[in-house]
């Protein structure tokens, strides 16, 4: 098996085909990738990190980050991408490289309904979902968000964390306890969307097995999913909650402290 290796890029032709991985991904023409290869370039100059995962001369896996306001000691991803198993390289190259420059924290997005970049950032990178946004970008035209409305979640990472395994389990997560919450929601399928425990300190949200397939297969569906979902999201968020967890069966954990409870 060839080596993974991670390099920082810098030259244009290796950017040149950071900007094509990230096409291919999300399915844009070649003439109009997510990430042209000259705004790389410009954000590299500016002190940005374009890292990408190689095997042999293979291109498995990119991220691009920059830094936020000097005071916040953060970084910011604006876009990762990985072939599986590469994801856990990709970010930690990115913490490697923040952490040497002085940050403390690295925050990025991602969409709420895709189950498996959930459990990614909050489980196995032990990022925490601390801000839903409405639409973030607008209206999308790639081959993976066209015919969606882009609700993201903000994840927020602790750099200077003790390090966790790559499959650690689920941080506060217990099935049988999440049955034993009352239903509040339900979900387009018919079946439960949501649960909160009596005692108001969790509340669980499920989510579609596969959004992007069902997209693709039925937008209007997928839509009346994003919109379930972000109910439950928009309210929980105002009401002190943050996403903590999410399941191997697609359900996300919201928690918050006890001094938080409403009356």
């Amino acid at each position: 098996m060839t080596a993974v290796s991670i390099r920082t890029v810098q030259d244009v032709a290796g950017l040149d085909a950071v900007s094509a991985y990230f096409g291919e991904v999300w399915r844009t023409p070649p003439t109009a990738p997510p990430y042209p290869a000259e705004v790389l370039r410009s954000l590299v100059h500016t002190g940005g990190a374009v890292h990408a995962a190689h095997e042999g001369d293979r291109l498995t896996g990119a991220a691009v980050a920059v830094f936020g306001a000097p005071a916040a000691k953060e970084a910011y991803s604006l876009v990762a991408a990985a072939e599986p198993g590469r994801g856990q390289l990709v970010k930690q190259a990115q913490r490697a490289w923040a952490l040497g420059l002085g940050a403390r924290t690295m925050r990025w997005t991602f969409d709420p309904l895709v189950a498996r970049n959930a459990r990614f950032n909050l489980v196995k990178l032990g990022a925490t979902g601390t801000e839903y946004v409405v639409d973030f970008y607008g209206p999308m035209t790639d081959g993976v968000n066209a015919g969606d409305e882009s609700d993201r979640l903000t994840a927020t990472w602790d750099l200077t964390a003790p390090g966790r395994p790559y499959d650690s389990g689920d941080r506060a997560y217990d099935p049988g306890e999440r049955e034993k919450a009352p239903a509040t929601h339900s979900a387009p399928d018919g079946a439960t969307l949501a649960r909160r425990e009596l005692a108001d300190l969790r509340i669980w949200c499920r989510v579609p097995d596969d959004v992007v397939k069902l997209r693709a297969v039925d937008p209007e569906l997928a839509l009346r999913w994003r919109r379930a979902v972000r109910e439950v999201f928009t309210e929980a968020f105002a009401q002190g909650f943050r996403a903590t967890g999410m399941s191997r069966d697609g359900w996300y954990t919201l928690t918050r402290d006890a001094g938080e409870r409403t009356a």
